[in-house]
């Protein structure tokens, strides 16, 4: 997916600067993984075994995993897709929908979230 989807999908963009979040999963850390993804981003990569370790509670302070995946979930499986070609349109549907307004109040839960974890000196969400 990162060299046949991913990679040449941001070629298509003029994107300045980038920063790259894997997380830690076993698959997405090994060594060729890992070795590809520094190639492409270099210091900018955020990764377990990369230039800049993963952080601990992301998965608090990442909108990808507080928001958006869930809810892209539960609206693409509201639809019931059939076959893989169902799936993928649905969820460039249900993606493309999002309205920028639903991202400023992600963005203004994202530094409630972290002033929470600061206060809290790292303790995971509740």
């Amino acid at each position: 997916m990162i060299t046949n989807f991913f990679i040449p999908e941001l070629n298509n963009h003029d994107v300045q600067e980038l920063w790259f979040q894997q997380d830690g999963a076993t698959c997405h850390t090994s060594r060729a993984t890992i070795d590809l993804l520094k190639d492409t981003f270099g210091d900018c990569l955020i990764s377990r075994f990369g230039p800049v370790n993963w952080p601990p509670r992301s998965c608090d302070l990442t909108p990808l995993d507080y928001f958006l995946w869930g809810y892209v979930k539960s609206l693409v499986y509201a639809d019931k897709p059939q076959t893989l070609d169902q799936l993928e349109d649905i969820i460039c549907r249900v993606i493309a929908d999002i309205r920028p307004q639903m991202f400023v109040k992600v963005i203004e839960n994202w530094t409630s979230r972290l002033d929470y974890i600061r206060a809290s000196r790292g303790s995971p969400m509740p």
